[in-house]
């Protein structure tokens, strides 16, 4: 049996968590795959509940955090290289950046036959300097020379990838596309809606807009805030913002709400109605979606966001920025609305158009449930990724 060592940054709640379970469970019998994951910031939502209720139990290195640390990241890199060498595995698969440096290094130090690399997203624009991003992107390409095939989640990000930031000639990078277990978006949706606004003391005529995701500055979550200003000043409709989530950026959101006077309320705290509502984390995201009417999106930067392949399984529509993958995501005026990042006024008008118009708001979510389960769907993950494991398998046998 072929063995794949499966390394994943962190399993906190998002894509990449989603996806290294489902192909870690669902590759088996063919691949026995060993999932391995580092540890999550105490800002984020421990979600290895994920991989549990899938019968999984990953091997965890203590020493392998998000962020850098050189020290850390040593231990962690020669933790991994035991786990290779104990493992024996044919091929290793590396998931998101930290991962993906130090797996990769591992692997290449260990002369594992097969080295691959998903970008889950990149870090080349609106996370860090120019100088840090530059560094970042030179590692980057180092890495992807020593890989046999970088693997981009999207037709876009392959471009990106290899024509814009010129990590890896196009013919070695692979699209393979995420996939997810979207049935529950479409269950007993009217019983788990009354269930979210009940709990939220929501009223029928309410117009419920959510946010959802991490709280950190690529979140652009100002950009969300003030685009709801406008909304409350001028919608005819009973509206409400909710932000679903929780990070380091929490008490910066808070402060910004109160500088431009609209009221909030912490729900974990105070039961109460206000303009925007803290849900902190909630890991029943299909409840969510159900008790909402419309979901946004507000970042600087996306890979695949799983939060916009959700919405459109619960037949929500959307407003979004236009930025990475997104219109590999969506479709375009037809399940989502999308305006430029830095534009408030187009953010706030995409939002006014789709609060006013009953007919439209419907119509929108009513595209987006066929699209998203024929192209984001797990069994096609797992299939996609099988064909090319194989594929690398027998073109590596032929070199031998």
């Amino acid at each position: 049996m072929t063995k794949v060592l499966r390394i994943i940054n962190r399993l906190n709640l998002g894509g990449p968590t989603y996806n290294a379970a489902f192909l870690t469970k669902y590759l088996e019998p063919e691949f026995e795959t060993l999932l391995v994951s580092g540890m999550i910031d105490e800002t984020e939502e421990n979600s290895d509940f994920i991989a549990h209720e899938l019968g999984l139990e990953p091997v965890y290195i203590p020493e392998m955090y998000r962020d850098i640390n050189l020290l850390q990241d040593r231990k962690a890199y020669k933790r991994i290289k035991n786990i290779i060498r104990n493992f024996k595995p044919d091929i290793v698969h590396t998931h998101a950046a930290k991962a993906g440096t130090l797996g990769r290094l591992a692997a290449i130090r260990c002369k594992v036959p097969i080295i691959l690399h998903t970008f889950h997203g990149h870090v080349f624009h609106s996370y860090f300097s120019p100088l840090k991003t530059r560094i970042f992107l030179e590692i980057e390409k180092y890495l992807a020379s020593k890989s046999t095939r970088i693997i981009a989640i999207s037709e876009r990000q392959k471009k990106e990838l290899g024509l814009v930031y010129k990590v890896a000639p196009l013919e070695k990078i692979e699209v393979v596309p995420l996939g997810f277990n979207l049935n529950p978006f479409q269950e007993n949706q009217a019983e788990k809606r009354r269930l979210f606004r009940n709990q939220y003391l929501i009223d029928d005529d309410e117009i419920v807009v959510s946010i959802i995701g991490r709280l950190v500055p690529i979140k652009n979550h100002k950009l969300f805030i003030d685009a709801m200003k406008i909304i409350f000043e001028n919608t005819s409709k009973k509206v409400r913002a909710f932000i679903v989530g929780d990070g380091e950026e929490r008490t910066t959101i808070e402060n910004h709400i109160k500088s431009i006077g609209l009221d909030y309320v912490n729900f974990t705290s105070e039961k109460r109605k206000a303009q925007i509502t803290f849900t902190s984390w909630r890991r029943d995201i299909d409840v969510v979606n159900a008790g909402s009417d419309i979901i946004a999106l507000s970042s600087f930067n996306e890979g695949t966001p799983v939060s916009l392949i959700e919405a459109q399984a619960a037949n929500k529509p959307i407003v979004t920025t236009r930025v990475g993958g997104i219109t590999d995501v969506v479709i375009p005026e037809k399940t989502a609305l999308i305006s430029s990042k830095k534009s408030v006024a187009n953010f706030a008008r995409n939002l006014f158009i789709i609060i006013e118009d009953d007919e439209k708001r419907i119509e929108m979510g009513n595209h987006g449930h066929n699209f998203v389960c024929q192209k984001f769907n797990y069994s096609r993950l797992i299939n996609d990724t099988a064909e090319l494991y194989n594929k690398l398998l027998k073109e590596k046998r032929k070199s031998m």
